[in-house]
C-alpha cells in the first residue's frame, strides 16, 4: 500500500499556494494596463514591421485605428484566462488520454501493465477536478466575463451589424453557446463517470476475482474508447481550433490528442519510476520500463507526423486565409513554435532510438519529463497567439503561465497521489497479474 509522504503532501501544497500568489500577481498587473499603455504596445508591434495578424478576426470587420486598438485591449486583457486555459485542457486531456491507454490495454487482454494498474487509475482520478476547472472557464467565456472564443460575440452573427461575419454565421448550428454549454458537460462529465466507473469495477475484481467482473471491465474500457475518440476530437475543435473559427485542419483532433497521449506516458513513467525506486512497486521492472519507453517513442514520433502533415498541407496549398494561422506564430512566436521540435521531436529521437537505453531509469525519466515539458510548451502555441496574439513577451504574462503551471501541477499532483494511497498498488484479481510479474521483453 502506498502512502502519500507528509514530505510530498507539503511539496503540492506549496506549488498550489504559490501558483495562485503568482497569477493573482500577474491577475492585477494586467487589469493595471491602461489603454493608453496598450495603444503603446500596439503601436510598438506594427512599428517592428511584424504585422502579419495572429487571428482570422483581425481581418474581418472595420480596418481603422480604433477597431485595432479594440482588439489589442481585448487581446490583452485575454492573458489570464488564455494562460490558465491552455494549461487546464493540457492536464484534463493527458489525465484521459492516461486512461484511454489504460483501457486499450484492457480490451487487447495486454498482459505486461497489469503492475501499472492502479498508476493509471489514480492519474485517470485527476478528471473530475480538471473538469471543474474547465466548467468554471466556459462559465466565464459564455457569460462574457472572457473573451477567449471569438465566435461568442453575438454581433458578429448578426446580418446588421458592421462586424457581421458570414462565416461564423453559417457555422452558428455548432459554434453557438447553448451547445457549447452543454457539449462541455457531455465531456467533464462523461470522461468523469468513466473514471470512477473503470475505477469501482477493478476493485471489484480484485474483490471477487470473478471471470464475469473482469469481463464487465473489459466492456467498460471498451466504451471509454468509443467515448474517448468522440469526445476528444469534438473538445479539440471547441476548447482549441474554435478559438481561430475561420481556420480549420482535419489532422488538428489527432495533434493535439497525440501530444496529451505521449504526455501522459511520460506521466506513468515518472510516478511508475518513482513507486519503484521508494520501494512500493518492485514488480516494476527493466522490462515494463523498456515498453513504456517505446509507446513514449513511439507516440513522440507520431506527434511529430501529425504536426508536419499538418504544416505540409497548408504550406504546399499556401491559400492565404489558411497559411495565416502559421505565418502569425512565425513572425510572433518565432522563439516557441519551431524549437518545440527539438524537444518534442529531435531529442526523443537521438536519444530513445536505442533499445537498450530504454532500460535506463534515470534517461527515461529524464526524457519523460523533456516530453511533458516540450508539450506544455505545444499546447501554449496552440491557444496564446489566437487568444493574446503579439502580446505575450510581458512579466504579467510570465507570471501567469508559471502561477498556471504550478497551481494545476499542485492540484494535480496532490489528486493523483492521493488517490493512489487510497488503492491497493498490486491489481491481485487480475487474471493476468502473474504474466505481468514475470513479464521480459523477448529482444
Amino acid at each position: 500500500m502506498y502512502s502519500f509522504s507528509p514530505k510530498l503532501k507539503s511539496t503540492s501544497i506549496i506549488l498550489l499556494v504559490v501558483g495562485l500568489v503568482l497569477f493573482g500577481i500577474g491577475f492585477f498587473m494586467n487589469k493595471g494596463i491602461s489603454t493608453e499603455k496598450i495603444e503603446q504596445m500596439m503601436e510598438a508591434v506594427h512599428a517592428s514591421g511584424h504585422d502579419a495578424p495572429t487571428h482570422s478576426s483581425e481581418m474581418v470587420g472595420p480596418q481603422d485605428h480604433a477597431a485595432h486598438l479594440e482588439h489589442a485591449t481585448m487581446q490583452v486583457h485575454n492573458q489570464p484566462l488564455a494562460s490558465l486555459h491552455f494549461v487546464a485542457v493540457f492536464f484534463f486531456g493527458v489525465s484521459c488520454a492516461v486512461l484511454f491507454f489504460y483501457c486499450i490495454q484492457h480490451a487487447a487482454h495486454a498482459g505486461w501493465p497489469i503492475i501499472i494498474t492502479r498508476v493509471m487509475e489514480a492519474i485517470a482520478s485527476y478528471i473530475p477536478y480538471g473538469g471543474a476547472i474547465l466548467i468554471i472557464m466556459m462559465i466565464l467565456n459564455i457569460t462574457h466575463n472572457g473573451h477567449l472564443f471569438h465566435w461568442m460575440d453575438p454581433e458578429l452573427t448578426n446580418p446588421d451589424s458592421p462586424h457581421f461575419d458570414v462565416i461564423l454565421f453559417e457555422k452558428k448550428k455548432f459554434l453557438n453557446i447553448p451547445f457549447y454549454a452543454v457539449r462541455t458537460l457531455i465531456y467533464v462529465i462523461g470522461a468523469s463517470f468513466f473514471a470512477w466507473k473503470l475505477k469501482a469495477q477493478s476493485k471489484k475484481v480484485d474483490d471477487t476475482k470473478s471471470k464475469v467482473e473482469y469481463q464487465m471491465l473489459y466492456r467498460w474500457a471498451v466504451g471509454y474508447i468509443a467515448f474517448f475518440g468522440f469526445a476528444s476530437a469534438a473538445w479539440a475543435w471547441d476548447w482549441l481550433m474554435s478559438i481561430d473559427p475561420h481556420w480549420y485542419s482535419t489532422m488538428y483532433i489527432w495533434y493535439s490528442m497525440v501530444s496529451c497521449l505521449s504526455s501522459g506516458i511520460a506521466v506513468i513513467i515518472l510516478l511508475s519510476v518513482y513507486l519503484k525506486k521508494n520501494g512500493f512497486l518492485p514488480q516494476f521492472n527493466d522490462n515494463h520500463l523498456h515498453d513504456l519507453g517505446v509507446f513514449l517513442f513511439a507516440t513522440s514520433m507520431l506527434w511529430t507526423y501529425t504536426w508536419f502533415a499538418q504544416f505540409m498541407l497548408y504550406w504546399y496549398a499556401n491559400v492565404p486565409e489558411e497559411v495565416n494561422y502559421f505565418f502569425g506564430r512565425f513572425q510572433h512566436y518565432g522563439t516557441t513554435f519551431l524549437p518545440m521540435l527539438i524537444i518534442n521531436f529531435l531529442l526523443p529521437l537521438l536519444v530513445l532510438v536505442s533499445s537498450s537505453i530504454k532500460r535506463n531509469y534515470k534517461v527515461v525519466t529524464v526524457m519523460a519529463v523533456v516530453v511533458i515539458l516540450g508539450h506544455i510548451l505545444d499546447y501554449f502555441n496552440m491557444v496564446m497567439p489566437g487568444t493574446v496574439g503579439p502580446y505575450w513577451k510581458t512579466p504579467e504574462v510570465f507570471l501567469l503561465i508559471l502561477g498556471a503551471i504550478l497551481f494545476v501541477a499542485g492540484l494535480f499532483m496532490f489528486t493523483v497521489l492521493s488517490a493512489l494511497s487510497k488503492l491497493k498498488l498490486i491489481p491481485t484479481g487480475n487474471p493476468f497479474l502473474h504474466e505481468s510479474e514475470i513479464y521480459e521483453y523477448p529482444f
